[in-house]
C-alpha cells in the first residue's frame, strides 16, 4: 500500500515552532521588525502571470469552458506549478509575501504550515477571506464560508446538522440512492438512442436534476431555470468586487430558496434542514442565525465541481482496466443489502480531485499577527493555499502525476468519518481535496456517496470507452483534464 510521504524534516537551523504563536498589537508592528521572506517585484509579476492570472481566467466561482481548454492545452497549471516550486527552492518554508497592489498576500510553501494554518480557522486564520466575501456575497453573503465569529459558529453548525459530515453514510441515503439510480438510468437510456454518446452536456443535465432533487426536492427536478439563475449569480462572482451585486437577481434567487424550505420536502436535504431548526434546543439554528437561505446554494455551488470530479473519475477508470475490474467486484459484492460503502468508488473520486482539484486556491485571511519560523505574518494578509502544488509536488511524491487511488484507501477504511488524506498522527502530506482542518467541507461524506452510487450505476450495465483523451497506465497525468471536452462512448455489457 502506497503512504503518503511524511512532511519532509526541517533543516537544522530551523527550529521547530509548534504553531503560530499569536501576539499582541506593539506600537511598531513586530512584523516590520522581523518581517517574512518577500517576493521581488519581478517574482511578484510571475506568481500573477503565471498563478493567478490563469485561475482566477478559469472561473473561481464558475468555470469558464473556453479558459478551461486553453489552461489544459498550453499546461497552465503545471506551469503553476513549477513557478511556485522554484519559490519554494529559493525561499525554503516561507510563506512568501508577495506584495500585490493593494492586498498583501502570503504564498504558503510548507507542508506543515499548511495543516497549522487549516487546523486554526477561524482565529487566527479567518476563512472570510475579503476577495472571497466580496465573490460569494452575489448570491450567498450570509453563507457560513464567509461568516466569522459567532455567525460563522451558528451557520456551520447548522451546515453540518445537515450534511453530516462524520457520517460516511448519510441518513437519507436510502431516500437519495433512487433518485441517483433513476436519472442515471434515464442519462444511459439517452446516451443508448444516440449511439452511446456521453458527453459533458448530458451528463450535466441528469447530474443537476440530481442535485435540485436532492438538495431541494423532487418538484425542483427540471427547474433549469433555477441553475441558470444561481449560474449567472456565481459569474457575476468570478469578477468579485469588480462586479456590483445584483440585488434584485440574487433576492429572486434567495426567494426561490426560501420557499423549497419552506415546503420542505420529504426525501430532501430542504426537510432535514427544517427538521434539524426545529430540534435545536437553543434556537440559534432559526431564521435570523442560521441564515438557512444562504447555506443552500452553497450546497448547489459545490455539487458542480463535484460532478466533474465524477466526470474525470470516469475517464480514469475507462483509461485503467485493472482498477475498473476492482470496483466492479466491490460494487457486485456489496450489493446484496443496505447502502453500499464502495470505498474502492470513493477513493477514485478523491484521486480525481488530487489530479485535478476543483478549489485549487485555498484562502484564508490572519486576524493578528502571526508567527512563524522566518518572520511574522502581518494581520490582515490574505493566506493562498496553492492546491497543486502540494498535490503534484514530484520532488516529495513518487505519485504526484499517476493515478494512484491506493493512496486513499486505507485512512478510508481506518476512518471513514474522519480524513482519510492524513495518517494516524495527523502528519501526512497535505492532500486537500475538500480542504482540511476545521474549515474542512461539511458536505464532502454526502458528496462521496452520491459521485460513487452515480459511478456505480453506470459501470453496473455499461462498457465505457474514452474517445477524447489518453489517460493509459503508463503515462503521467495531464496537470488539467478538461471535463468539458471528454467524451465517452457506452455500450450494454
Amino acid at each position: 500500500m502506497t503512504q503518503h510521504p511524511p512532511v519532509p524534516e526541517k533543516r537544522s537551523s530551523e527550529a521547530h515552532t509548534p504553531g503560530p504563536r499569536t501576539i499582541g498589537t506593539p506600537p511598531t508592528p513586530s512584523s516590520v521588525q522581523n518581517p517574512l521572506p518577500r517576493a521581488t517585484p519581478a517574482e511578484t509579476l510571475q506568481i500573477l502571470a503565471e498563478v493567478l492570472t490563469p485561475m482566477a481566467a478559469k472561473g473561481p466561482i464558475t468555470r469558464r469552458p473556453g479558459v478551461v481548454a486553453a489552461v489544459e492545452r498550453l499546461d497552465l497549471e503545471g506551469r503553476a506549478v513549477r513557478r511556485v516550486q522554484a519559490l519554494a527552492e529559493k525561499y525554503g518554508r516561507g510563506p512568501l509575501l508577495v506584495p500585490l497592489p493593494g492586498r498583501p498576500l502570503a504564498l504558503v510553501l510548507d507542508p506543515e504550515h499548511v495543516h497549522r494554518i487549516l487546523d486554526r480557522t477561524p482565529e487566527p486564520f479567518a476563512a472570510a477571506e475579503t476577495l472571497k466575501r466580496h465573490a460569494l456575497q452575489h448570491f450567498q453573503p450570509g453563507v457560513s464560508l464567509i461568516s466569522h465569529g459567532g455567525d460563522r459558529a451558528v451557520r456551520r453548525r447548522l451546515n453540518e446538522a445537515v450534511l453530516e459530515p462524520e457520517h460516511p453514510v448519510h441518513r437519507m441515503a436510502e431516500s437519495f440512492l433512487p433518485v441517483v439510480h433513476q436519472e442515471a438510468d434515464q442519462m444511459l437510456a439517452e446516451a443508448d438512442d444516440d449511439g452511446g454518446a456521453l458527453d459533458w452536456e448530458r451528463f450535466s443535465s441528469a447530474w443537476f436534476r440530481i442535485v435540485r432533487r436532492l438538495v431541494l426536492g423532487d418538484f425542483a427536478r427540471d427547474d433549469e431555470e433555477l441553475t441558470t439563475l444561481l449560474d449567472e449569480l456565481r459569474e457575476r462572482g468570478n469578477l468579485a468586487f469588480l462586479r456590483p451585486v445584483d440585488d434584485e437577481a440574487r433576492e429572486d434567487f434567495l426567494d426561490r430558496i426560501r420557499d423549497a424550505l419552506d415546503r420542505a420536502e420529504p426525501g430532501s436535504l430542504a426537510a432535514v434542514m427544517a427538521q434539524a431548526q426545529e430540534q435545536d434546543a437553543d434556537g440559534a439554528l432559526d431564521a435570523d442565525g442560521g441564515r438557512p437561505e444562504h447555506q443552500v446554494p452553497q450546497w448547489l455551488f459545490a455539487f458542480d465541481p463535484a460532478g466533474m470530479a465524477t466526470f474525470r473519475a470516469l475517464a480514469l477508470l475507462a483509461s485503467h482496466p485493472a482498477r475498473l475490474r476492482s470496483v466492479r467486484l466491490q460494487a457486485e459484492d456489496e450489493s446484496g443489502g443496505g447502502v453500499a460503502r464502495l470505498e474502492l468508488l470513493r477513493a477514485t473520486v478523491l484521486e480525481a480531485l488530487r489530479l485535478w482539484p476543483t478549489t485549487p486556491l485555498i484562502l484564508r485571511e490572519t486576524t493578528m499577527e502571526v508567527e512563524f519560523e522566518h518572520g511574522i505574518m502581518p494581520a490582515g494578509v490574505s493566506v493562498l493555499i496553492f492546491a497543486p502544488y502540494f498535490h503534484r509536488d514530484e520532488r516529495n511524491l513518487d505519485f504526484a502525476h499517476r493515478f494512484a487511488p491506493e493512496v486513499w484507501e486505507e485512512g478510508l477504511r481506518r476512518d471513514a468519518q474522519g480524513d482519510p488524506q492524513r495518517d494516524a498522527d495527523g502528519e501526512a502530506w497535505p492532500l486537500m481535496p475538500f480542504s482540511l482542518g476545521t474549515g474542512i467541507c461539511p458536505g464532502r461524506q454526502l458528496v462521496l456517496l452520491v459521485t460513487s452510487s452515480l459511478l456505480a450505476r453506470v459501470l453496473e450495465s455499461r462498457e465505457v470507452d474514452l474517445l477524447s483523451h489518453s489517460l493509459g497506465r503508463e503515462k503521467e497525468m495531464p496537470s488539467l483534464l478538461d471535463p468539458y471536452r471528454l467524451r465517452f462512448r457506452l455500450s450494454e455489457r
